[in-house]
Parts: structure tokens; C-alpha cells; sequence
């Protein structure tokens, strides 16, 4: 079966395509009906709805990656660009154009996740090439007092490993969902340990900062947009009286507090 990766070229395309998509709409914004002038309005709040269950996608990959069930690995990250890139630019939409309230925060959220990821995929793979291709400084000889502690960390991680993954090498191994879904306390324990040993070992510092970091900062940012949709639909659906303060109501919603 023939795999289509997406090329950086196409990335870049896209990504030019979102950021043109969302500067007409702004730009024309005045000239358009004021159902998609007004926030709240039917046709913004399903723009949104949708915009949400595109943005999904990518938290689907995320889970069925680290769950094993990626049978298609290249097919899941083309599905999650796309999807990612079109869901922002329905959110922009949703938001009609009113960017000075909390909300708006979530188009930040977006449009950095975005440049980290598309950094991560142009810029990244440049300076992990060059760093498998260079000697790492920072890989020095452990003073005994580190010796000692990593021989105890992989002494814990082994035992650990024998009661969650049997089958599993301890050099290769890494924690994913099944795991905590099997065993949680023993996952969790062995992440915290395998986190130690990565410390110790200086994995960080022995590459550039935006390579170390920029998996993190990519995680966190879309935890902290999740978060971020959970708290507005809760609001808009339960304290539509707030979110409205003093005006109509015009979406749905259950509750008017």
C-alpha cells in the first residue's frame, strides 16, 4: 500500500491557506450579514460547533497513537493538519471578529499550536538530523553519586516493567494508554521514574532548546485549549444569562443563569 506523507511544501500551503482564510473573512467581515457579524447568532454558533468537531480530530490521533490503534499512521497526521487548519479557521469565524473578550484567548491557543507544530515539522527534523549526527556535550561521565542513582532507577524500572508489560524491554519501553488504563499507579510510577532518568541524564540540554521544548509547549497548549472549549461551552450552554449580560440569547443553551 503506497503511503502519501504530507511534504513540507503542502504544510506550508496550507498553512498560508488558513492564514489568508481568516484575514478576508476579518477584512469582509463588515460587509456581511449580521447573523455572521453578531456572536452567539445560529449560523456563528454552528460554525463553532463544527470548527469544535474538526479540532477533534487531532485529539483523536492523539489518542488512538499512544492507544495503539494508528493503523495508518500517515493517513491520521494528514487528517489532523487538515482538520486542525480548517477547524481554526471556523473558530475565527465563530468568534465574529469580537476578540477583545476570554474567548479570544483560544485563538491564540490555536495559532500557536499551529506555528509549533509547523515548526516542528519544517524546522524540526533539520536539527534532530543534526544532532544524531553530532557528539553531544552534554553526554558526560555520571559522577558515582549519579552512577549509583541511575543503577537504582533501572533496577525500580525493570521490576516495574515486569508487573506492567512483561513482554516489554526496559530500553525500548514506553508508557502508553493501555498501560494506564490497565494499571495506573504502576504507569504513572514508571513515567515518574523514566522522567528522573532522562534528567539525570542531561537528555534535555544535550539539544538545542526549541528541539527539547517544543513537545512539551505543543502539549501543553492544546491541554490548555481543550480546557479552554470545555469552560465556554459549559458557559454558554449553562450561564447563558451571563455570557449574554443583559442582551438576547440567540444560541442554544439549557440554562439562562
Amino acid at each position: 500500500m503506497i503511503r502519501h506523507d504530507l511534504s513540507n511544501a503542502t504544510l506550508l500551503r496550507l498553512t498560508a491557506a488558513g492564514v489568508i482564510a481568516i484575514a478576508l473573512w476579518f477584512t469582509a467581515r463588515s460587509w456581511l450579514p449580521e447573523a455572521w457579524r453578531v456572536p452567539g447568532s445560529p449560523a456563528l454558533f454552528l460554525t463553532g460547533v463544527l470548527g469544535v468537531a474538526l479540532l477533534l480530530v487531532p485529539v483523536a490521533f492523539s489518542v488512538a497513537k499512544r492507544g495503539g490503534r494508528a493503523a495508518d499512521p500517515v493517513g491520521w497526521f494528514n487528517a489532523h493538519v487538515a482538520c486542525s487548519f480548517a477547524g481554526m479557521v471556523l473558530v475565527a469565524i465563530h468568534s465574529g471578529g469580537y476578540l477583545r473578550r476570554a474567548p479570544a484567548l483560544l485563538l491564540l491557543a490555536l495559532a500557536a499550536l499551529a506555528a509549533c507544530g509547523v515548526w516542528a515539522r519544517v524546522r524540526g527534523p533539520r536539527q534532530m538530523a543534526a544532532t544524531f549526527a553530532a557528539k553531544a556535550p552534554a553526554f558526560t561521565v555520571p559522577d558515582a553519586a549519579t552512577r549509583e542513582r541511575l543503577r537504582e532507577l533501572i533496577a525500580e524500572k525493570r521490576r516495574l516493567l515486569a508487573e506492567l508489560d512483561p513482554g516489554a524491554s526496559e530500553g525500548t519501553f514506553s508508557v502508553n494508554l493501555p498501560h494506564f488504563a490497565r494499571s495506573p499507579r504502576l504507569a504513572v510510577a514508571y513515567r515518574r521514574l523514566a522522567r528522573e532518568e532522562s534528567r539525570l541524564l542531561g537528555t534535555r540540554r544535550a539539544v538545542p532548546p526549541a528541539q527539547a521544548w517544543w513537545r512539551p509547549l505543543h502539549m501543553a497548549l492544546a491541554w490548555i485549549f481543550v480546557l479552554g472549549v470545555v469552560i465556554h461551552v459549559v458557559t454558554v450552554t449553562f450561564f447563558a444569562g451571563y455570557v449574554a449580560d443583559g442582551g438576547p440569547i440567540t444560541w442554544w443553551h439549557l440554562a439562562a443563569w
